[in-house]
C-alpha cells in the first residue's frame, strides 16, 4: 500500500512509544540500511558495473518520486487598484481662526502588468491563485499631501503564453456612457447641483448634518481616467507572448484618486467641507494558455518507458513503474547543455540567435486505442502533443510489432486532428445566420451585390459567449519527429528494431507513404534510436538528434 501511494506511508508507521527509544531505533535502522546497501553494491560491482551510476536515479525507490505540478491553461480575474479618497482639511496655524482648505488628493490605484520570462514552464502558480488584486491608493492627507500610489502587480508567465480576454468591467466607461445619455436633459442638470451622492462625495465628519440639508453641491466632476490607460492594449485583449520581454506590458491601469476640498473653493464657498471619492478599479477576466508546452514531446503507448527515459535525460523525479498509466499528467524535464563547467559538449542556437543552454522535454501520458474518442485519460493530453516543437515517438521494442505500434500512434493523432477540425466547422456554422432581405427594403436601382438582391447572403453574428475558441495550432503532421526504441537490451528486440529501421528508411526514400497519411507532412530525415533507459545506454544519441532538429 505505501508503495502505490507514497503520501500514505506516514500513516502506516507505528506509534512512538517514547522519544528516547524512537531515536535509538532510528539510528539503528539507518545503520542497518547503510550496511545492507554497501554490501549490495559490493556484490553487484563484479556483475553489473554499468548500473552503479544509474540505480538511484533510473530505478528509484518510491520515496524518490516527485509530484509534478503542471498546468498549461488557467483563468485569471484581475482587479486594478481603486483610487484613494480626497481629503477634507483646513489650515491650522497660530492666529488663524479659519484657515483655507488644504486637503490633498487621493493616490492612484495599483497597475497590473504581465511579462514573459525565461525559466517558467507552467501556469500552475497563477491557476492556484485565480484572483489577483492590485493595491488601493491611499487617501489624501492634510497640508496638501497627496496619497501614495497602490502597489502594482507583475504577472510573470512562460514564453509562449497566449493571453485572451473573456470579459471586462470598466466603471469609468460605464459612468461616462450614462452621463452622455443624460447630458441633454435639463432636469438632470438641475438635480446635479444641490444634491449629493453617497458613492461620490465625502462629507466633513466634524460638521452637523443639518448644514448639508440646504447646501448646494457643485457639479460632480466628470469621470477621470489615468494617463497610463493610453498604454493599455486595445479591447479585447489578445496577446501572443512568444519572446522573452525586457519590459512588461500594462494590462490594467489603476484608477485615479479622489479630489481634495481645495478643488471646490469658490467665491461663495471659501471653506468647502466635502471631497470626492476615488474611482473604482477595472476588472478583467483573462484566459492564459501555453502555446508551446516543451521543445520535445514524448508520444507513446502506456508502459513504453517514457518516464524512465525522461529521468535518464534529465534530473526529473517522475514516477516510474512496471505497469500502465504510471504518468497521469505531463512531466516536464530540462536537459542542460551548458552547466558552466568548461566547454559545452553540444552547442545550439535558438530562433533569436542566442546560444541555447538547455531545452525542455514533456513526458505526455500514454495513448490507448481510440484515445481520440475520449478514452483512456481523455482528449486533454492529445492537446498537449500539439504544443511540442519536436515529437519523439517512444516504442517498446520488446513487446509487439514496433511498426504497427508507430502506425497506431499516428492513427490516433490523425483522428484527433479530424475531430478538432469538425468541431471548428460546427462552431462556425452556429455563428452563421441565414438572412433574407425584404423585397421593399432592397433598391433595385443600385444593388450592391447580386446576393443582396436575391437575399441569399450570410451574416456573421457574434454570439457573445463567455467561452473562447480553442487556439489554432500548426498541424501535428508538420512537426519534426523521430522514433526512440526503448528496452533494446531485452531479448528479441534486435529483430523488431531492424524492421522499424527498414520501414523508416522506406518512408524517407518515398517508397512508402508517411504514417501520418498527409501529403504535406514533414519529410525530413527519419531516425530510429535504440536505447536502454534503465541502463543509461544510447541516450547521448537522443540529445544530439534533438539538437539537430531544433537547429533546423
Amino acid at each position: 500500500m505505501p508503495f502505490l501511494y507514497p503520501s500514505l506511508e506516514v500513516c502506516w508507521k507505528p506509534l512512538k512509544a517514547s522519544s528516547r527509544f524512537s531515536d535509538t531505533a532510528r539510528i539503528h535502522r539507518r545503520r542497518l540500511n547503510h550496511e545492507s546497501s554497501h554490501s549490495r553494491s559490493l556484490s553487484q560491482s563484479s556483475t553489473t558495473p554499468a548500473l552503479l551510476g544509474y540505480n538511484e536515479h533510473l530505478n528509484p525507490p518510491p520515496e524518490d518520486y516527485g509530484r509534478t505540478i503542471f498546468s498549461d491553461k488557467c483563468a485569471l480575474s484581475l482587479h486594478a487598484g481603486s483610487g484613494g479618497h480626497g481629503c477634507i482639511s483646513f489650515l491650522r496655524e497660530k492666529f488663524i481662526a479659519a484657515g483655507p482648505a488644504n486637503g490633498g488628493d487621493g493616490g492612484s490605484g495599483g497597475n497590473i502588468y504581465i511579462q514573459a520570462v525565461r525559466g517558467e514552464t507552467s501556469l500552475h502558480k497563477l491557476a492556484r491563485r485565480g484572483i489577483l488584486k492590485a493595491g488601493r491608493g491611499k487617501n489624501g492627507q492634510g497640508k496638501s499631501k497627496g496619497g501614495q500610489r497602490g502597489e502594482d502587480v507583475l504577472i510573470q508567465v512562460p514564453v509562449g503564453t497566449v493571453v485572451r480576454e473573456v470579459s471586462r468591467y470598466d466603471p469609468v466607461t460605464e459612468e461616462s456612457e450614462n452621463l452622455n445619455l443624460t447630458a441633454n436633459s435639463a432636469s438632470v442638470e438641475g438635480d446635479a447641483r444641490g444634491s449629493w451622492s453617497r458613492d461620490k462625495w465625502i462629507l466633513y465628519p466634524a460638521s452637523d448634518p443639518s448644514e448639508y440639508a440646504t447646501a448646494e453641491f457643485p457639479v460632480l466632476p466628470k469621470p477621470r481616467r489615468s494617463n497610463l490607460a493610453l498604454v493599455q492594449p486595445p479591447s479585447p485583449i489578445s496577446l501572443d507572448l512568444s519572446e522573452p520581454m525586457e519590459q512588461p506590458i500594462l494590462l490594467a491601469a489603476g484608477a485615479v484618486g479622489g479630489l481634495g476640498n481645495p478643488h471646490f473653493v469658490t467665491k461663495s464657498m471659501v471653506r468647502p467641507k466635502f471631497a470626492t471619492r476615488g474611482e473604482s478599479g477595472m476588472k478583467l477576466e483573462l484566459e492564459l494558455e501555453l502555446k508551446l508546452l516543451a521543445d520535445v514531446g514524448f508520444v507513446g503507448l502506456p508502459n513504453a518507458g517514457k518516464s524512465t527515459l525522461l529521468r535518464a535525460l534529465s534530473r526529473s523525479r517522475a514516477r516510474v513503474g512496471d505497469w500502465a498509466f504510471t504518468t497521469l499528467q505531463p512531466n516536464i524535464g530540462t536537459v542542460v547543455l551548458d552547466n558552466n563547467y568548461g566547454r559545452p559538449r553540444l552547442q545550439s542556437v535558438d530562433s533569436d540567435g542566442e546560444r541555447r543552454t538547455q531545452f525542455s522535454i514533456a513526458d505526455i501520458p500514454g495513448l490507448v486505442p481510440d484515445a481520440h474518442l475520449d478514452r483512456g485519460l481523455g482528449l486533454g493530453f492529445l492537446r498537449h502533443i500539439e504544443r511540442a516543437r519536436v515529437l519523439a515517438f517512444v516504442v517498446d521494442l520488446s513487446s509487439g510489432d514496433s511498426v504497427l505500434a508507430l502506425k497506431n500512434l499516428w492513427k490516433e493523432l490523425n483522428q484527433f486532428e479530424r475531430l478538432k477540425d469538425r468541431d471548428t466547422n460546427i462552431e462556425t456554422e452556429h455563428r452563421i445566420v441565414s438572412w433574407q432581405a425584404f423585397g421593399s427594403s432592397v433598391s433595385r436601382a443600385s444593388p450592391q451585390d447580386a446576393e443582396v438582391e436575391t437575399g441569399t447572403e450570410d451574416i456573421m453574428i457574434n454570439a457573445g459567449s463567455q467561452t473562447l475558441a480553442p487556439l489554432q495550432m500548426p498541424p501535428i503532421s508538420s512537426k519534426p519527429w523521430f522514433v526512440v526504441g526503448t528496452k533494446a537490451d531485452l531479448p528479441s528486440s534486435q529483430e523488431n528494431y531492424t524492421r522499424l529501421k527498414l520501414y523508416l528508411e522506406s518512408v524517407s526514400a518515398g517508397a512508402v507513404a508517411l504514417p501520418s497519411g498527409k501529403r504535406h507532412g514533414w519529410k525530413g530525415q527519419l531516425m530510429a534510436i535504440p536505447i536502454s533507459a534503465i541502463c543509461g545506454e544510447g541516450i547521448e544519441q537522443i540529445t544530439e538528434w534533438i539538437i539537430n532538429l531544433l537547429n533546423q
